[in-house]
């Protein structure tokens, strides 16, 4: 057990620190301190050794020097439980330090503010706190380190169990900590200057740090012989799979999560309409939208039930008794969505293999980031097909316009056609899938797929392709299938076959310019 007799506590951010300090002092620990932190502790009644005291070496360079001296991490560095060290300390009238308190200057904060410059972020680089931060974790056998304010409750009942020490346990893991906080920081500023390198600044740096923490083990991967974890990033703001809580159920596996996320990033194309999609191996096999839960969900499984079966669900609004007791007669993996009332988890219970996920509200939220895929030997970074058009803004290719009806349709195909991997067709009507052919190698055979496994009316459906038709034929089989409208990037060196195609059969048709490819 490491007794604390001095601790070094400074810190920007200054969350909870006085009380902290306020309890470490109760077992006689002499605190040395820096800045602004030294000055609030001394108005909070707290005798308090300023560090250049400490060294006897004055603070200088704006501040730059302060804590970089033998002084600091001869304590922090000497192993008490060598003899050489405890003699050369003796020698050169160096103290031990047993505790450090610190975090790092907001180098991430600081560069996030619209209009940063560079002579900003580099006066934000932390160079004492880290060397700290880093000796301290070195000897952690002999030296308390905190870097996260969220441990100083955990400390403190420790010492006050123990009489004012902590355990070898205790500061092995609040090193480990340490070393990861500081790599993600190193991280951060290695991103930062490295898309800076030449004369414009690169969205993609000439490295790419990313750091996430394990959120669980998992039982096996895709497949049983493969081994897997779950990581979230460092900061989740969006609702996501990554934020979701588990309120019951089987653990979750390497394929619940993939699927999870599909469902839960379809239905949050939606705003303003309530939508249910049902997600079976990473592709939509049903999606609609309705009055209530309810309603959804019977829509999106009415266009396959076949492959509901086994299925993960997500809603973008709360689940109520009704759509529980509707989903409880289905055997599903689990479901997600924003919220559920009492009755519906009350109903769920009855089904305790079935995994209830819930997210963080999702009305109002800010979407960012990359997505991330990995090769062998290598990770491509992309950021996130967050692109959407309206079908009223797109261009308009054809003789016949499309009506309101159809344009609302249009709509609808267009945001479920973007979660449907690719080659992606897609027939609906306004607010419900009718047949969906994903994952081919040929358009047409999309086409001919979707076809063929729809149980609903395909006459009068619109359809959504996610990238343009190579070929007429994929126009024309939708035309013998009934569709009235189509809606695609277009781009194609044979556009106008696949226009005069459309306009033979009576189609309207419009063009996004953008397509949305999934592999």
């Amino acid at each position: 057990m490491a007794k604390i007799t001095r601790a070094l506590i400074s810190v920007s951010d200054k969350t909870g620190v006085l009380e902290f300090a306020q309890g470490i002092a109760r077992y006689g620990t002499e605190i040395l301190s820096t800045g602004g932190t030294a000055k609030m502790l001394r108005e909070a009644g707290l005798a308090v050794m300023d560090v250049s005291e400490f060294t006897g070496f004055p603070e200088m360079l704006d501040g730059r020097v302060k804590t970089l001296h033998p002084k600091v991490h001869g304590g922090l560095l000497g192993m008490r439980s060598n003899p050489e060290h405890l003699a050369k300390m003796e020698e050169h009238g160096i103290k031990p330090i047993d505790m450090v308190v610190v975090n790092l200057y907001p180098f991430e904060a600081t560069v996030a503010k619209e209009g940063c410059s560079l002579e900003d972020a580099i006066e934000n680089i932390d160079i004492g706190g880290p060397t700290m931060l880093r000796s301290a974790a070195k000897n952690h056998p002999d030296v308390t380190v905190i870097v996260d304010h969220a441990d100083y409750r955990k400390v403190l009942a420790e010492m006050a169990e123990n009489d004012g020490t902590v355990s070898k346990k205790t500061n092995f893991a609040l090193a480990v900590k340490v070393f990861q906080q500081t790599a993600a920081y190193d991280g951060a500023i290695s991103n930062y200057l490295g898309a800076r390198l030449g004369e414009t600044i690169e969205e993609y740096p000439a490295t790419f740090t990313i750091q996430v923490k394990k959120a669980q083990d998992l039982r096996y991967g895709e497949n049983p012989q493969q081994s897997a974890a779950f990581y979230v990033e460092r900061e989740v703001a969006e609702p996501c799979v990554a934020n979701a809580i588990q309120l019951q159920g089987k653990e979750l596996s390497f394929n619940n999560i993939i699927d999870l996320d599909a469902a839960i990033e379809t239905v949050k194309e939606f705003h303003d309409r309530m939508a249910a999609v049902i997600i079976k191996h990473t592709n939509p096999c049903g999606a609609a939208l309705g009055e209530s839960p309810l309603e959804a969900y019977l829509r999106a499984r009415e266009c396959d039930p076949v492959s509901a079966f086994g299925g993960i669900v997500g809603f973008n609004r709360t689940v109520d008794g009704a759509a529980a007791k509707e989903l409880s007669s289905t055997f599903l993996e689990a479901v997600i969505a924003p919220g559920y009332t009492e009755e519906a988890l009350e109903i769920f219970k009855a089904k305790k293999n079935v995994r209830v996920m819930q997210v963080p509200d999702i009305s109002s939220y800010d979407r960012k980031g990359y997505n991330l895929k990995k090769v062998v030997g290598g990770l491509l970074v992309q950021g996130r097909d967050l692109g959407m058009v309206r079908a009223l803004d797109c261009r308009l290719v054809t003789e016949r316009r499309p009506t309101p009806a159809e344009y609302e349709a249009l709509d609808f195909a267009w945001r479920i056609c973007k979660h449907v991997k690719s080659n992606a067709i897609v027939f609906t009507t306004k607010d419900q899938t009718v047949g969906i052919g994903a994952g081919q190698m040929s358009r047409v055979d999309s086409s001919r797929i979707a076809v063929q496994k729809a149980l609903l009316p395909v006459r009068g459906t619109v359809l959504a392709s996610d990238a343009f038709f190579p070929f007429r034929d994929g126009v024309d089989a939708a035309a013998e299938a009934g569709v009235t409208a189509i809606i695609q990037p277009g781009g194609s060196v044979r556009d106008e076959e696949t226009i005069q195609a459309a306009n033979q059969h009576g189609i309207a048709m419009v063009f996004t310019g953008m397509r949305h490819f999934r592999h």
